[in-house]
């Protein structure tokens, strides 16, 4: 079964909302940061001297990893008005991200996330977004509608509604979308980043104006009250989307269609170095066979090469993997 409905289209100009060439393959909105990680694995943060610089934040990557398997994105978000939040800008420009929808805001820093790193599977994460993340400070009259309507995809996070003025604006794009091309829900769920109460009526309102979504066992009982794949898979689509898509980690992932497809794909092996940026490279390639029209299964396998490719790396943005870099740990997984 061919998923997405997206025609994958390149080259040309396949008009758009931005009065700058075709539309956008992707266009992401959401939460932007600087990732200090540090540069020796199994060290305590009290105990690291050396420190490595990324641009950081899901949506973020999500909009990198896309890029790099040469699809056109952009991003829309916020930083502080200060130097790591030029270096941010400078990033997404370097990665290939457009972004003209990143601007500042005066009153509030660019966010720092600090990470230890205790591989195969602990990475705590240390979040630096107070008083206020400028990411969550994009205000509904803020949002391009007519480049949000026409990118072939769209892709929004449950951090994203998790304050005013970043959830209307959120809602807003969502409305303007009116569920045309590929919408999807990162359900992204980050207690210590959530003060807009009780999450389930937000996230019930977004799944009904999107067609995908993706997100953890965790996320999924966050957004249904289910956690079982399958019944969290049935719950995502009783909510309104047309493809619900479970990361099961190690047990691999699950992708349930409304027209009854079921797809569970199992993991590719890997020694993990830092398991935090390999959602995100699942992400952009999900989207990347999403854009192709590819079957269900190539989607989730392409995906999943490209999420074990980041596991491996210590890393996020830069890590991300280009198209023959996936193709060749299909190939060696026999999965082509």
């Amino acid at each position: 079964m061919r998923v997405g409905g997206v025609p994958d289209v390149t080259t040309g100009d396949a008009g758009g909302g931005t009065g700058d060439g075709p539309a956008y393959d992707l266009i992401t909105m959401g939460r932007i940061g600087v990732d200090l990680y540090p540069l020796k694995t199994g060290v305590p943060l009290a105990e690291a001297d050396t420190f490595g610089k990324f641009l950081g934040g899901s949506p973020a990557n999500v909009a990198v990893a896309a890029a790099r398997l040469g699809r056109r994105t952009a991003m829309i978000s916020r930083t502080g008005a200060d130097p790591f939040g030029a270096y941010l800008r400078g990033e997404l420009r370097e990665f290939g991200v457009d972004d003209r929808w990143v601007e500042e805001v005066a009153h509030y820093p660019t966010p720092i996330t600090f990470c230890e790193v205790f591989p195969p599977d602990r990475f705590p994460l240390y979040f630096y977004r107070l008083p206020k993340a400028p990411d969550l400070e994009i205000e509904p009259d803020e949002i391009d509608r007519e480049a949000v309507r026409d990118a072939r995809v769209f892709w929004m996070t449950g951090t994203g509604l998790s304050a005013e003025p970043s959830r209307a604006a959120t809602l807003a794009a969502l409305e303007a979308r009116s569920k045309s091309g590929t919408t999807v829900f990162d359900l992204d769920w980050r207690p210590m980043l959530w003060d807009a109460g009780p999450p389930r009526p937000w996230y019930e309102r977004a799944l009904a104006l999107t067609t995908v979504a993706v997100g953890n066992a965790e996320e999924c009982e966050v957004a249904t009250g289910e956690g079982e794949p399958y019944a969290a898979a049935r719950a995502l689509l009783a909510a309104g989307v047309e493809l619900a898509v479970v990361k099961r980690g190690p047990e691999g992932v699950l992708a349930v269609h409304r027209d009854g497809t079921a797809v569970e794909v199992p993991p590719v092996p890997v020694t993990v170095v830092n398991g935090l940026g390999a959602g995100d490279a699942f992400g952009g390639a999900l989207c990347h066979g999403l854009l192709a029209g590819w079957e269900l299964e190539r989607v989730l396998r392409y995906a999943n090469a490209a999420g074990a490719i980041v596991a491996s790396r210590l890393a996020c943005s830069t890590a991300m993997p280009f198209a023959h870099e996936v193709e060749e740990v299909l190939d060696r997984a026999g999965a082509v």
